[in-house]
């Protein structure tokens, strides 16, 4: 067989339902205009839920100056080189100054994507010798890390605190052994089910096993804690926390991400994580619109505020309709209907062009077979009558499902 015979055939777990998506309608959708609460979608203006900019700060005015004002001063060239070579600048060292002294970590050091750099820091921090113990709901970057690791790995079901000690137990076995460490590994708030990893537990597990916990908060940064410090600041474990990670590509609105931590695991990281060493600096311009987006999240607590306004009387108001949003404790709102791809589909493409609602779809495999997510993600910026004729929007489709209205398996006529 020819090497790419198989890919032809097999498209992956998403690509095999080709079949019931129009290009470029539920995958790779194009939204077009202003990144708004409003904007473009084939052909009609949509009122959308699925952008991760949490506090607004995409189109702020004093962000969007910044940008500008960095990009015609710098270009997207500059630093030129890996930051260890000759990529390094004073606006970099600002920028993890900055972060370290906001979460409240010794050090900081920037990564330049979120994704690569939790694989990276999962394969630098461990070696064989070492055991890994993740939260069965972790997030695509932190299991694709795992699986790089060439020593062994537990997993513990979502939130299962006994479970995690059991685990915690099998792999102080092995480390006493081999003469490694344990690394557990969670989330602060897990992006599909929206609610908070239980870091207070685990964290008081640390008087009984001894470990090191590594936390992605992509979701918890700028939007939980008294600050936005994050979910260890709103649980107030953030010192239990040895390995404090977050991307700018939500709150912050950007590209990047940072890791923090003791100041010699940090130094540690910035000689051994790979993508890092063998990747080009993150740009100056997205470098000074970080800090301007840090000092915006800082100094007006009013966006997280209006945040916190409309998630709540978004997940009431759906609430009150009678729909699951799951354990959801964090804007992540995830809406559960009981049925399958074709009737999640149909569904959604309803929304999108009879009540111009554009949300995303969520289904097998990251779902059950029998479970449709619609999961939404609340703005500073949406209103309340955006909410008010969201609510109205799913009620009316709620109607439609339970009647079997989106029972057939293909799309209507306008998604092919």
């Amino acid at each position: 067989m020819d090497l790419f015979d198989k890919l032809r055939v097999e498209q992956g777990d998403l690509g095999k339902f080709s079949h019931i998506k129009k290009k470029d309608y539920f995958m790779f959708p194009k939204l077009e205009g202003e990144i708004a609460p409003r904007m473009q979608f084939n052909g009609k203006e949509v009122l959308t839920w699925s952008l991760n900019n949490y506090l607004g700060l995409a189109n702020h005015p004093e962000v969007r100056k910044v940008d500008a004002d960095a990009a015609a001063k710098w270009g997207l060239a500059y630093p030129m080189g890996a930051r260890m070579m000759s990529g390094n600048s004073v606006h970099h060292i600002e920028l993890e100054e900055r972060l370290a002294e906001f979460i409240e970590k010794e050090s900081v050091m920037l990564l330049n994507y979120g994704y690569q750099g939790v694989l990276s820091i999962i394969d630098a921090v461990v070696d064989r010798k070492d055991v890994i113990v993740y939260d069965a709901e972790s997030h695509a970057c932190i299991i694709d890390g795992v699986r790089l690791h060439m020593g062994k790995r537990f997993v513990f079901p979502h939130n299962n605190i006994e479970n995690l000690e059991k685990q915690l137990q099998r792999a102080n076995k092995i480390t006493e052994e081999t003469g490694g460490g344990i690394l557990v590994i969670t989330e602060g708030v897990f992006g599909m089910s929206g609610n908070m990893g239980n870091l207070k537990d685990i964290v008081a597990l640390k008087e009984k096993y001894n470990f090191r916990l590594f936390v992605d908060d992509a979701h918890g940064f700028g939007t939980m804690g008294k600050t936005g410090a994050g979910t260890g600041e709103e649980q107030c474990v953030q010192d239990g926390i040895d390995l404090y990670f977050s991307t700018f590509a939500k709150s912050m609105a950007s590209i990047g991400a940072f890791v923090g931590g003791n100041k010699g695991v940090i130094e540690f990281l910035r000689h051994t994580v790979r993508s890092q060493i063998f990747a080009k600096s993150l740009p100056m311009a997205l470098v000074v619109g970080a800090l301007k987006r840090l000092e915006l999240l800082k100094k007006n607590p009013e966006l997280k505020d209006n945040l916190w306004k409309i998630v709540k009387a978004l997940q009431s108001g759906l609430q009150k309709e009678g729909f699951d949003i799951g354990t959801t404790q964090s804007p992540v709102t995830p809406v559960l209907f009981k049925g399958g791809v074709g009737e999640g589909a149909n569904m959604a493409m309803d929304l999108r062009e009879n009540y111009n609602i554009f949300c995303s779809m969520v289904v097998y495999p990251v779902v059950p077979k029998d479970v449709i997510m619609i999961r939404l993600i609340p703005t500073a910026v949406h209103t309340l009558e955006d909410v008010e004729e969201t609510v109205k929007a799913f009620a009316a489709v709620k109607h439609k499902l339970d009647a079997g209205v989106y029972q057939r398996e293909e799309i209507v006529a306008i998604t092919r």
